[in-house]
């Protein structure tokens, strides 16, 4: 990504401006499902705290909102929640744990579910009809990613019935994207990610405790691990990629008999 920031600033900003909003979305609605998840639970402190919103500005962490720009996984400044006031400790911790890997994934399948929607007006009927939805549509599909970058736009003119939605196209594939990735990532068991929260109270009936600093620790470690080595680079595409394999001809078909 920076080096073609250096070799194409303006085609760098223009993949951009369909990524920002994204990835602003996924951030900000991931750590209010917490919030909320946890005010339902009967913990009014993100509330208290401004943080039941909509605003990124509100929810932004420098590190991990440049990650998820440059690498498609990342994270925000979470909410703060004080587990001494859930009614059900154990149970409204898992709870609030997932509450924001699952509104990544709900936003994942309505972003899917769109992108096959108005396939059908985007794309030529001979075009569909040669190369198959899959080949547009799966991530892993050279069809896909040529349709990802704005400086393509020229070579598929040929292949758009309304040349105007592939902005719309581009923007489902970035929100479907981000939001897939940043749901994986959280579900790894690792602190202080969403997933290790949920392995300790599934697993260890949440007696596994950490204070803060351990979890500043584990943050850093992760860090360095993250931006080091591609190892959960590598795992969460794994696991991209076979998600969307899955759902992508489900949704098709559910479309289809509709």
């Amino acid at each position: 990504m920076l080096q073609w920031l250096q070799q194409d600033p303006w085609g760098f900003l223009h993949f951009m401006l369909y990524r920002a909003p994204a990835v602003l979305l996924a951030l900000s609605l991931h750590e209010l499902a917490h919030g909320y998840a946890a005010y339902r639970s009967g913990d009014t402190t993100a509330k208290d705290l401004g943080r039941l919103t909509l605003n990124p500005l509100a929810h932004l962490n420098l590190v991990g909102t440049i990650s998820m720009f440059l690498m498609g996984i990342g994270w925000a400044k979470p909410v703060p929640v004080n587990p001494n006031n859930f009614k059900n400790p154990r149970l409204d911790d898992i709870k609030v744990s997932l509450a924001g890997v699952t509104t990544n994934f709900i936003l994942f399948l309505l972003a899917t579910f769109a992108s096959i929607l108005i396939s059908r007006a985007l794309y030529k009927p001979e075009a569909l009809q040669y190369y198959g939805l899959d080949f547009f549509l799966n991530f892993q599909q050279n069809g896909f990613n040529i349709q990802l970058f704005p400086q393509n736009d020229e070579m598929l003119q040929v292949i758009l019935k309304t040349p105007w939605l592939l902005h719309v196209q581009r923007f489902l594939f970035q929100l479907a994207l981000v939001n897939i990735g940043m749901g994986l990532f959280n579900l790894l068991p690792i602190p202080p990610l969403d997933g290790f929260h949920v392995v300790n109270n599934v697993f260890f009936g949440g007696k596994i405790f950490m204070g803060g600093k351990f979890f500043q620790f584990a943050h850093i470690a992760l860090l360095i691990l993250l931006f080091s080595t591609d190892f959960v680079g590598s795992w969460v595409s794994k696991g991209i990629y076979a998600v969307q394999g899955a759902i992508l001809p489900l949704l098709t078909r559910l479309l289809q008999a509709a």
